[in-house]
């Protein structure tokens, strides 16, 4: 029989959720690492590039990986023969653990759960509580995965209660293309396949918790060895996935996905539920158990088993802007995927922040600072610690700002955005009319992007606490041209141009 101590259990998913703040896993890394010296495209492989000396940045400084430290998402495998020396319930204990790691004094982070979803939207100030999942099984042992999951690959989860004969791979083809960017491809998929609805989603999160070993699968087909259903239909999406040409960032390129994951679960004759959940660039999970016998020992990886790549401004084919002199003729000259290096003043702001300007404007009040002649990025950042002027500052998906283009560009003077992922119709054809652009910061490289900005400074709603709106004074911040004056959208064109060079997929006019 043994017995698992309250302290024990806190403990271990505090320092879980520290660990993976700053350290991928490993098997991801590698994938990544293989992924950058295939890749062809050259604006993906340069978001690969910031992404993997991002994580290696990250886990050398103990910073965290994404500004976006996720939701606590922690699955539970509960022996039956444990005992417990607790006083609280293990939601408590887990919440408690979850408070703990993201309060840490050495690095704080960022607390993005609010409670009230439909109404205030109140933050918990500590990110709790944890979304838990119980399963009791045989044993003496409790195990445990810690995951962090970011806003932006769950915003683009997808379900579906298809029919029996409808085709599964046709259905993922279909719905990856419309979940754009803002989940930070490359990353993995999880499918979940049948059961219940509930169940379809909880098999596609679990799934995710999986290591990458797409690779073995693939020498285990090219060996003949027999294939189950479910080995099949991974290798299958694999392929299809990647030939779509969506690429890192959705930039267009070789690349989308690392591995795609499947669970099963028996079903009812008339129902056929599919679920899809991404996985992001900030990839974040850990798995141990508790024997009774202490906290888990998290071990740490060796910096040497990250991928030799680091990436650095080109500032020979790169453009310097001066943002402080920044004219609408200046953007009218940029092309689309040029690669810009931003220096000067910046303005941030994101979903409240852009609703709380438009109240303001509603009601004939003078907003705290003037947008004109100003560039605004879509972010919420850590708060930082002993010598920075900013933590991991990257970008938010710039989508959920599309409602709010026309209202900022027609009305606050300001002439260009920088965000994450692509923009809509609606956002595009507001850049076009008043000559603006739109421009890419690579999501999953929040610590490098935070290393640019030179001093930080709140200038309006500071109680809106990330969501507030900073000024940051920036030195040769990376950014790509997404859309351009003229309305043209790399997260349009490039994927097109790599799916007609991948040619497994035909392009639909």
């Amino acid at each position: 029989m043994t017995t698992i101590k309250q302290d024990d259990l806190i403990q271990s998913v505090a320092d879980a959720f520290q660990f993976i703040s700053y350290y991928h896993p490993l098997d991801y890394i590698r994938a990544l690492g293989d992924a950058y010296e295939r890749e062809q495209s050259p604006a993906a492989k340069d978001a690969i590039a910031q992404i993997l000396t991002n994580s290696r940045m990250s886990a050398e400084g103990h910073r965290p990986i994404c500004q976006d430290t996720g939701i606590a998402v922690v699955f539970l495998k509960v022996g039956m023969n444990v005992q417990w020396d607790a006083t609280m319930g293990v939601q408590e204990m887990i919440n408690e653990g979850v408070r703990r790691a993201y309060l840490d004094k050495d690095n704080p982070l960022r607390a993005s759960v609010l409670s009230d979803p439909a109404g205030k939207r109140k933050s918990t100030k500590d990110n709790t509580p944890a979304v838990v999942h119980y399963e009791i099984v045989p044993g003496d042992h409790l195990e445990v995965i810690c995951a962090a999951k970011g806003g932006g690959s769950e915003a683009k989860s997808k379900f579906a209660m298809l029919n029996p004969s409808d085709n599964l791979v046709d259905w993922v083809l279909k719905t990856v293309p419309t979940m754009g960017a803002g989940w930070c491809p490359p990353g993995i998929l999880g499918i979940g396949i049948g059961g219940t609805p509930e169940k379809a989603m909880l098999l596609a999160k679990e799934s995710i918790m999986a290591p990458v070993d797409i690779q073995d699968l693939i020498g285990k087909a090219a060996r003949g060895e027999k294939l189950v259903r479910t080995e099949e239909l991974r290798l299958e999406l694999y392929e299809k996935v990647n030939a779509l040409g969506i690429g890192a960032q959705g930039l267009g390129g070789l690349t989308t996905v690392l591995d795609v994951k499947v669970l099963d679960y028996p079903t009812h004759a008339a129902n056929l539920p599919v679920a899809m959940i991404p996985n992001c660039a900030a990839t974040r999970h850990i798995h141990f158990e508790l024997d009774g016998s202490g906290p888990a020992r998290l071990q740490a990886p060796s910096l040497e088993d990250w991928p030799k790549v680091t990436w650095q401004a080109d500032t020979k084919t790169a453009t310097r802007v001066d943002l402080d002199t920044l004219t609408k003729e200046q953007i009218a000259a940029w092309k689309p995927g040029q690669i810009l290096l931003l220096n000067g003043k910046m303005l941030t702001g994101r979903d409240a922040a852009h609703k709380r300007i438009q109240d303001m404007l509603s009601k004939g009040e003078q907003l705290p600072v003037s947008f004109k002649n100003r560039v605004i990025y879509y972010v919420g950042p850590v708060d930082p610690v002993r010598d920075e002027v900013v933590g991991p500052a990257g970008p938010t998906t710039a989508t959920r700002m599309d409602k709010f283009t026309e209202m900022m560009l027609a009305q606050t003077g300001l002439i260009s955005m920088i965000g994450k992922s692509e923009r809509g119709p609606v956002a595009i054809e507001s850049i076009k009319k008043h000559k603006s652009a739109y421009l890419m910061a690579v999501g999953g490289a929040a610590y490098l992007v935070a290393k640019a900005i030179k001093s930080a400074k709140v200038v309006g709603f500071a109680d809106l606490g990330m969501e507030a709106i900073y000024e940051f004074d920036v030195k040769d911040m990376p950014v790509t041209v997404a859309v351009d004056s003229a309305g043209t959208s790399v997260h349009e064109t490039g994927p097109k141009e790599w799916r007609i060079k991948i040619g497994k997929i035909p392009v639909v006019a």
